[in-house]
């Protein structure tokens, strides 16, 4: 969702973009310090929007635990790592990546994904309505 804000001061617009209620948060034609994002602490997970193109979400998620199974019957998902190294599991077998590699998982594909070690900080690619079935 967008919606189109006037500033009174200046009379200037500013658009605030949602997606599944997460505040997106840089706008189109800004500098984006992935490295200044990553370096939040958290104790467990966390993922966020950074920006869209088209209607595609990037994600930043940093993972000091491990996510649910689950899949998404609507859209493909890839993620890339930054930091740290992630690993995928699957139902056939488990992938690694480590940083700058890049992984995609099809719509309809049962997948988990944990940090190997403490930490990972990953971006994820997705369509912005992505729906996300939690497998028992």
């Amino acid at each position: 969702m967008q919606l189109k804000l006037k500033c009174t001061a200046t009379g200037v617009y500013i658009y605030i973009v949602t997606i599944n209620n997460d505040v997106m948060k840089f706008q189109p034609l800004t500098v984006i310090d992935i490295s200044s994002e990553s370096r939040i602490k958290t104790a467990d997970y966390l993922n966020w929007p950074l920006c869209m193109i088209n209607d595609h979400v990037v994600r930043i998620s940093i993972m000091t635990e491990p996510f649910y199974w689950h899949l998404h019957p609507d859209s493909d998902e890839i993620f890339l790592v930054i930091e740290g190294s992630l690993y995928i599991d699957l139902e056939t077998h488990t992938a690694e990546l480590l940083p700058g590699q890049l992984f995609t998982i099809p719509k309809n594909v049962k997948h988990r994904t944990r940090p190997k070690g403490e930490r990972s900080v990953n971006l994820t690619f997705e369509h912005n309505a992505i729906t996300t079935v939690r497998l028992p």
